[in-house]
């Protein structure tokens, strides 16, 4: 029996149509577009403004793209796998509520949450599920409503993050595209920099709690850059060193959409020169775990079959990777 690697065979996206421009975060709190944009590359991001639709909207509509223009049926996917760090309820699955409300009836389903690399160890997940010759289709979405957990008053955060969903679908191939390698990582040294205080079994909901504001994101924002540059890159390099490839062999950097600054240095670090570097940050900023399936949804188009292509990411906990994966078609 030929060997089973797993491979995307097809890509999804949706973001919200508000857009919260830098000069509109000008009118809320102490900032301007031009220290926003040097800073973070980031000029826009979209924003989910119905109060009553959570991540699982965004997942749904990312999923019904994928299926779409794929054409494969529902009732063919066997898991849908979740991977986001603002879940629809603290208890019920939200990676379940997708699914049905795809009409993948007959997928098991779940959440899979480690912050802005939740996607990345999702791609790990999702392929060992493939070559484990069990599966046949994997739907793995990266899916976050970060403006339900940031303080639009705090400067520091307010401007990074925005809401979107990605989507990609994993199947067994035969000619050995797909996932090649990978390198996680994760340390707690970085639990109190970059987190929601409460609403956890540590410190559970309460008025005081709420009273507090401890119930949206914070982060020490220089200490998490720090890590983040230097894992990132790190991450990336060995992942090359490892697999006997060069700067001239990848085709494409797929990084974490986060801070342009540390996607350059990622970049710097693997000797690739920019038009190689795929990035959408500009447009959307930090939308956690739906980064990097919606820069291979904006992105798809360029990729050609046998590409070589780096996906990197680094997110609190904290968590971080890069995997080697090689493109399987070509879009049509």
């Amino acid at each position: 029996m030929s060997t089973i690697t797993a491979a995307i065979t097809a890509v999804g996206g949706y973001v919200p149509d508000f857009v919260l421009s830098n000069k509109v975060l000008e009118t809320m709190v102490d900032t301007n577009d031009e220290w926003i944009t040097t800073r973070t590359g980031i000029k826009e991001r979209r924003i989910l403004k119905d109060a009553d639709k959570g991540t699982s909207f965004l997942a749904i509509k990312a999923a019904q793209d994928l299926i779409a223009k794929s054409n494969i049926d529902p009732l063919e996917i066997d898991l849908v796998l979740m991977a986001t760090a603002t879940a629809d309820m603290p208890v019920a699955s939200t990676g379940a509520h997708v699914a049905t409300s795809i009409g993948a009836t007959n997928a098991f389903a779940y959440d899979l949450q480690a912050a802005c690399s939740s996607f990345l160890f999702g791609m790990s997940t999702a392929a060992a599920y493939i070559q484990s010759g069990r599966y046949k289709k994997v739907l793995l979405i990266g899916a976050d409503k970060m403006s339900s957990i940031v303080d639009y008053k705090d400067r520091s955060t307010c401007i990074i993050f925005g809401d979107g969903a990605g989507a990609v679908l994993f199947e067994p191939n035969y000619e050995g595209y797909g996932l090649q390698d990978e390198y996680l990582r994760s340390d707690s040294v970085g639990r109190d920099f970059l987190k929601i205080p409460a609403g956890g079994s540590l410190l559970p909901t309460s008025i005081k709690t709420v009273n507090d504001n401890q119930h949206n994101i914070i982060q020490d924002g220089k200490t998490v850059f720090k890590y983040a540059v230097t894992n990132m890159a790190d991450a990336s390099e060995l992942i090359l060193k490892r697999n006997n490839l060069t700067n001239e062999d990848v085709n494409w950097l797929v990084p974490h959409q986060a801070n342009k600054r540390i996607i350059d240095a990622t970049a710097h670090r693997m000797n690739l020169e920019d038009d190689k570097v795929l990035m959408n940050i500009e447009k959307y900023g930090n939308t956690t775990s739906a980064t990097l399936p919606l820069v291979l949804f904006d992105f798809e188009h360029l990729f050609k079959k046998g590409d070589t292509i780096i996906l990197a990411a680094f997110g609190g906990g904290f968590t971080w990777g890069s995997i080697y994966l090689t493109w399987a078609y070509d879009k049509k």
